[in-house]
């Protein structure tokens, strides 16, 4: 008798906890179901307008059929934005070149809009074709050192304000991109100078000096703007001229067709090089609007 009252009393006090929560739930309008949170698609990436500037470099002289300019649609600029679908893009380098030549002629076809921009530039500046010239038609080795030296002096004395005027101009016509400057490639493989037919290995020795130097000062202007240095020597090693695999040209007539990357140069040596640092500025870029 008392077991069943227990028994009775338990029932009882079980169905006036479950009315208590309907009646909770009831008032409240609650369930006891788990939410499923909505999945969230992940944001498109903004679209890409990109402007390619500089010199011959850029434009893709002898990398394959050219127009104006010696603008080449096998040039990594042209290859980049089709291949990473930009929304716009615009190629204003030219053949020859110089900052002044990119202040007067291309920073123009840059717009607020703008959010990539790449620029070879420096080389014309620095005397590059005179240079040439000095080292491969003077037979004696000074007149190819002493070019070389002339134009090592002005890359540190004058190139460096030029390329800060040059970027900053760059800057204040497209504030909000993400700006590359890319190097030049070591001209010669000085392992294989001993076995390769042309200039004396002391030529092909101080040209590479010269354009270690102007990559160095490329880059020290790159990272004083804020702006990113994309080094292509290391792609183009074991591609210079001397290996046989290589992806620039050797003297050619009319003689400004001379050491520019061939198609392959383009394609194998610059291209990967801006992605990569083309990639990590656009990641890296603010909003537009919160640029300091």
């Amino acid at each position: 008798m008392r077991a069943s009252r227990l028994l009775a009393g338990t029932v009882a006090a079980l169905a006036a906890v479950a009315a208590t929560a309907t009646a909770v739930t009831a008032a409240t309008g609650t369930s006891t179901a788990r939410a499923i949170p909505a999945v969230r698609r992940p944001a498109a990436p903004p679209p890409v307008r990109y402007v390619a500037l500089g010199d011959s470099y850029s434009a893709g002289a002898q990398a394959g059929a050219a127009a104006g300019c010696a603008r080449s649609a096998d040039a990594y600029p042209a290859l980049w934005a089709r291949r990473h679908a930009a929304a716009s893009f615009t190629s204003v380098a030219c053949a020859g070149a110089t900052t002044s030549g990119v202040l007067r002629q291309q920073v123009g076809a840059l717009s607020a809009g703008t959010t990539l921009v790449s620029i070879t530039v420096g080389g014309n500046d620095a005397g590059f074709s005179q240079v040439m010239q000095a080292c491969v038609l003077e037979v004696w080795n000074s007149g190819c050192l002493g070019a070389v030296a002339s134009a090592e002096a002005f890359i540190a004395r004058t190139l460096p304000g030029r390329l800060d005027a040059t970027l900053r101009a760059i800057r204040a016509r497209a504030p909000a991109a993400s700006i590359v400057v890319l190097g030049y490639p070591d001209l010669y493989d000085l392992s294989r100078s001993a076995d390769c037919i042309g200039l004396a290995t002391a030529k092909r020795a101080a040209l590479d000096q010269g354009a270690g130097l102007l990559d160095r000062a490329l880059s020290a202007a790159a990272a004083r703007n804020g702006d990113v240095f994309a080094d292509v020597r290391p792609d183009f090693d074991g591609h210079e001229i001397c290996d046989s695999g290589s992806w620039l040209h050797a003297v050619t007539f009319p003689f400004g067709n001379s050491y520019h990357p061939t198609g392959n140069g383009q394609e194998d040596g610059y291209l990967p090089a801006f992605t990569a640092a083309a990639g990590g500025a656009i990641r890296a870029q603010p909003e537009q609007g919160s640029r300091p």
